[in-house]
């Protein structure tokens, strides 16, 4: 690493957007003449890579169904789900070089990894891996001239629910954003010498790390926390940035329900509101589904929003027996 004294922060949140906050603050407004260590953890959730197209990336069905948050972080790289069996390390100090080096950030992991009897290695453009599987994926943030490389660690993550919270639907989406490639995937529990629970974990991590950098721990005050609050209600819980800010992409669907006949929807979405909405199939109607389609037309691409502007609708006035839920599960889902 540089040569500037380390500090170290351990977050006590588990909540996503705060934690995302908490490190560009401490990026953004912290002494730059200092560099910082942080671990955290998620409890579920998805966090989104800058460039991608939040709703290509999740299963909105289970993510709903299961209370998961999803928020948008500020560096680029694919989507990754979080648990409390996952642990967070994030570095940001000063930018050497004009490359994203992961490997030089990911070292020290894989140093105590090592030691702790895991197979662990950097692989790729920016994974760590344990026999070939994945167990850690990184990204990186630059501005003038300071860099953020943060990183998940899959101690004792549910795979399952990994696997069906990144499973998006079979409909057809074309994006301009950015995909995540998906991995074989492993813990890191199962190959460690001495069997631990996942803050058991941290906690080594946090020893070692803290011994390695010979770094410092501070505390944040009420000050800090509140500019952190701040930042995390006009950022990242907000649909705008962890949605809206998603490229422009086009929807294709079609599905059959019975009495209604075959719907195919074909939509544009940007800046996360509906440009172009187009709808085919062997479906009756008693009014002019144009009318549907202008009062859909600007309106943001959420469940909620959608309803609100049916509400005083029938929709199987436009598509005979079809009500007003099976078509705001169409577009939205």
């Amino acid at each position: 690493m540089t040569e500037k004294k380390w500090h170290y922060i351990r977050s006590e949140s588990t909540d996503p957007e705060l934690n995302l906050a908490l490190e560009q603050y401490v990026f953004d407004q912290l002494d730059r003449n200092s560099s910082y260590m942080m671990l955290w953890q998620n409890a579920n959730a998805v966090i989104v890579g800058k460039h991608q197209n939040t709703i290509e990336e999740i299963n909105t069905v289970f993510v709903k169904e299961h209370c998961i948050k999803v928020v948008r972080r500020l560096s680029g790289g694919g989507a990754v789900y979080q648990d409390l069996g996952n642990i967070n390390f994030t570095f940001i100090t000063d930018k050497e070089g004009e490359d994203f080096d992961f490997a030089f950030f990911c070292h020290p992991v894989v140093e105590i990894l090592q030691s702790l009897g895991a197979d662990a290695k950097t692989s790729g453009r920016n994974d760590m891996t344990i026999k070939d599987m994945k167990f850690s994926g990184n990204s990186q943030y630059m501005k003038q001239g300071r860099i953020m490389h943060h990183g998940t660690l899959m101690f004792d993550s549910d795979l399952n629910a990994l696997s069906k919270a990144l499973s998006v639907s079979k409909d057809k989406i074309e994006s301009k954003g950015i995909k995540s490639t998906r991995s074989r995937v492993t813990n890191i529990r199962p190959h460690i010498a001495q069997d631990c629970s996942a803050k058991e974990f941290m906690d080594i991590l946090e020893l070692e790390l803290i011994k390695r950098l010979k770094a410092e721990i501070i505390p944040f005050n009420t000050v800090d926390m509140k500019e952190v609050e701040r930042i995390r209600h006009d950022l990242y819980s907000t649909w705008e940035w962890n949605y809206s800010s998603s490229p422009a992409y086009s929807i294709c669907k079609k599905r059959r329900y019975e009495g209604v006949g075959e719907i195919e929807i074909r939509m544009e979405i940007a800046d996360g509101h509906i440009r172009a909405l187009f709808f085919f199939g062997d479906f009756f109607t008693k009014k002019d589904i144009k009318e549907l389609i202008d009062t859909l037309l600007g309106v943001r691409a959420d469940e909620t929003s959608v309803l609100e502007v049916l509400k005083n609708m029938r929709v199987d006035e436009y598509f005979r027996n079809l009500q007003n839920e099976n078509l705001v599960d169409l577009i939205i889902h």
